[in-house]
């Protein structure tokens, strides 16, 4: 900024206190020409809007089956999996980065996958306001940003106060499973999923990973590296 800018009136104290701190920070990831046209041509065809609503989600998939949502898919090559070998299971992922909304919507449309939805918003305030109260099956969180600096901390999205939101979301019996290749977040996981009083954990700890998790690049990059991952299996009491 130049000695001559005019940075104009200061933020006022009050909108500024109102400003929620987000897990995410929107990067300014390069869209390939296929990504853009499948963001254009079949987001609203497989895209749910935001709103201040809860979703029917018999009348968003044309049935009555069982709902899983999954949280930061990144480039939808797990929820493709998944998807794809649960015909039988409804699919729901929120995700903000638009590259990553494009592959999946690519490949969605590529296998002909009925039961997959995408919302590219906060999932924060998509739970909040769009999800009703006991209606999924599962929740996934698979390796959510571990935002590793302490004091960006705060920026995880695996607060207690959002365990609660998603655990309220989860029918009886339904479960929440979620992964981090992050020894320290995979810590501060457990502890706030444990002290959830509305979950129970499958295991004593740290959950054996489940052969119905499909490996990622990411997670393979990550295990050559020689980090260790960390499942989290918790169902709802």
């Amino acid at each position: 900024m130049s000695a001559n800018s005019d940075p104009g009136p200061p933020e006022p104290a009050a909108e500024h206190a109102r400003r929620p701190v987000r897990s995410f920070v929107l990067r300014q990831g390069r869209m390939s020409p296929a990504q853009q046209r499948a963001l254009d041509q079949l987001l609203p065809r497989y895209g749910l809007p935001f709103a201040h609503a809860p979703l029917d989600w018999q009348q968003v998939f044309d049935r009555a089956a069982p709902v899983v949502l999954e949280i930061g898919f990144g480039m939808g090559e797990t929820t493709t999996e998944i998807a794809a070998a649960h015909p039988e299971r409804d699919y729901v992922g929120i995700e903000v980065h638009a590259p990553g909304v494009g592959s999946l919507l690519r490949e969605v449309d590529r296998r002909g996958l009925a039961n997959v939805r995408v919302i590219r918003h906060d999932a924060v305030e998509v739970v909040d306001a769009m999800i009703p109260m006991a209606s999924l099956a599962g929740i996934h969180v698979f390796f959510p940003d571990p935002w590793p600096k302490q004091r960006h901390h705060k920026r995880r999205l695996l607060k207690p106060g959002f365990v609660h939101a998603l655990a309220l979301r989860l029918a009886p019996g339904g479960y929440l499973h979620a992964a981090t290749d992050w020894p320290d977040y995979a810590e501060e996981m457990l502890a706030n999923l444990g002290a959830e009083a509305l979950l129970a954990n499958t295991a004593a700890g740290f959950a054996p990973r489940p052969e119905s998790r499909p490996w990622t690049k990411f997670e393979r990059r990550g295990t050559r590296l020689g980090h260790p991952v960390f499942d989290l299996l918790f169902t709802r009491k």
